[in-house]
């Protein structure tokens, strides 16, 4: 057997096709969320660090309307296959397109906040429904 591990072995049509069919659907769905990451240029949400100007992009999993300090705040997880990441509208009940299952572009500087990456108010992108 060689020494080389296998996620580093020159991988055939014949060898993606078998990874494919014995995988997941959510492995699927998190290798095409990476894929998208790159072809966008867009920053891995595993690599963003505290206090990091970034552009990211994934789907919404979760959409809820979460007051902070008294004040309405629409949070939603976005998730880009390698981590997650919590954005944060505050002052908004909800936001037009803001749904689970919605794909978007968001931009802003990344907080840490329990441990969790969070983006306040971000600028963001909604991506087209057909391309999804």
């Amino acid at each position: 057997m060689s020494a080389v591990p296998r996620s580093e072995k020159p991988v055939g049509r014949f060898r993606r096709m078998l990874d494919r069919l014995s995988s997941s659907q959510e492995d699927l769905e998190s290798e095409e969320l990476r894929e998208d990451t790159a072809t966008t240029g867009c920053t891995r949400i595993g690599d963003c660090h505290d206090r990091q100007i970034v552009t990211v992009t994934g789907t919404l999993r979760t959409v809820t309307l979460r007051p902070r300090a008294g004040v309405p705040a629409l949070e939603a997880e976005l998730f880009d296959g390698s981590a997650a990441l919590d954005v944060v509208w505050l002052g908004r009940r909800s936001i037009v397109g803001i749904e689970p299952g919605r794909k978007l572009i968001a931009s802003g500087r990344i907080s840490m906040s329990r441990g969790r990456r969070v983006l306040f108010n971000p600028k963001y992108e909604l991506r087209p429904l057909g391309r999804e």
